[in-house]
């Protein structure tokens, strides 16, 4: 027990001055009293490589991650939930909620008036284009964000902790060499066949070449290491072009149904009269060279009352109502979007295709399949 003991405190007095010698070289050198051992130029350029891999590799994986979430509180609970192992709330994306919000609001305001159908037909538009970016930012988590999270947490952080080994390593070293300077310092001074001289000269060598060993060790170990950066890198790329991708086709879906919207509201607002209450476009001049009909908005003059809007009549034909059973997207402006469930007033015109009849919805014209309506008697 006596010699468990004794072989323990033996330990820790050989670690405690393994720490203080290399504390002593550490501050010497900073002091530049001391001379430190420099790696070669190959090795420097692999280790500042790896920094800036390190540094650049974070600093993209926190923009692209405000880009995919741009809310800084939202990222935090996001990466709370992530380290407790739990899972991330569901929860609408911006383009979603407007869409919802549209939608609510348009079947508010009435899916039959031109105003509450476009609310809807935008905000069916707007939550495709939020389940369209939900599989975007998927996309780009699996494939170019948790790859870079690997790199750090695995690989990155493998190569931090064999550096910090290998400089312990080379402050050993250098320790010894200086220890050893000193002995033969010594002895040259002191009588040549002293005892005690020459064994404090040679554990002093030993113990040198110990510590050579051990830092060519480790200094074989860490190249190795930052040697497989390029091999990071090539992985990197192949990861970017994947997210490059993934973006390319979020924004051409994005186009995609925006444009598809435009057409169907092209053809809603072409019926829509060209006068807009309250002052937006003002009717055509039909009063003549040098008469203006726009009026004034000086309270004080009294205004002209509204000039009517000749529109041609309608062929004599007989006119009914129908209800319409599907949906209907307008494939141009000749036709009329239809909305299931809503009654419109139908008539056919002598030049017209039999599948086809022409409908009317308010100041809205335009031929719409027959089959798609019930003509009521």
């Amino acid at each position: 027990m006596q010699n468990v003991e004794r072989f323990k405190m033996k330990k820790f007095a050989a670690d405690a001055g393994t720490l203080f010698n290399r504390a002593v070289q550490f501050t010497e050198e900073k002091l530049g009293s001391a001379e430190k051992t420099e790696l070669d130029a190959h090795f420097e350029n692999l280790l500042q490589r790896a920094d800036k891999t390190k540094l650049w590799t974070e600093r993209v994986l926190r923009q692209t991650e405000a880009v995919l979430q741009p809310n800084p509180n939202i990222r935090m609970e996001d990466f709370f939930y992530e380290k407790l192992d739990k899972k991330k709330r569901d929860r609408n994306n911006h383009q979603e909620q407007l869409g919802n919000a549209m939608v609510d609001a348009g079947n508010d305001y009435g899916p039959g008036t031109s105003y509450g159908n476009a609310l809807v037909k935008s905000g069916q538009t707007q939550i495709q284009i939020g389940n369209t970016e939900r599989e975007f930012t998927q996309a780009t988590v699996n494939n170019f964000l948790q790859p870079l999270k690997s790199f750090l947490e695995g690989d990155m952080k493998t190569i931090q902790k064999e550096k910090k080994i290998l400089e312990v390593k080379r402050l050993d070293l250098d320790a010894s060499k200086n220890r050893l300077r000193k002995a033969k310092s010594t002895a040259s001074q002191q009588q040549p066949n002293s005892t005690t001289n020459t064994l404090t000269l040679v554990e002093a060598e030993a113990d040198l070449r110990v510590a050579q060993a051990e830092f060519d060790r480790q200094a074989e170990i860490t190249k190795l290491l930052l040697e497989g950066v390029s091999s990071a890198h090539a992985h990197h790329l192949r990861c970017l072009n994947d997210f490059i991708e993934a973006q390319t086709t979020y924004y051409a879906q994005c186009l995609k149904y925006m444009q598809d919207l435009q057409r169907q509201l092209g053809s809603s607002s072409e019926g829509e009269s060209s006068y807009s209450v309250g002052g937006g476009n003002t009717a055509p001049n039909t009063l003549g060279p040098g008469i203006s009909n726009n009026y004034s908005t000086d309270p004080m003059i009294p205004s002209a009352p509204p000039m009517i809007q000749v529109i041609a009549a309608t062929p004599n034909t007989e006119k009914k109502q129908a209800r319409v059973l599907y949906d209907y997207d307008s494939a141009d402006s000749s036709e009329l979007s239809l909305l299931a469930d809503e009654l419109i007033t139908v008539y056919r015109l002598p030049n017209l295709d039999p599948d086809w009849l022409m409908a009317e919805r308010g100041p809205q014209k335009g031929k719409v399949p027959s089959t798609y309506l019930e003509v009521l008697e």
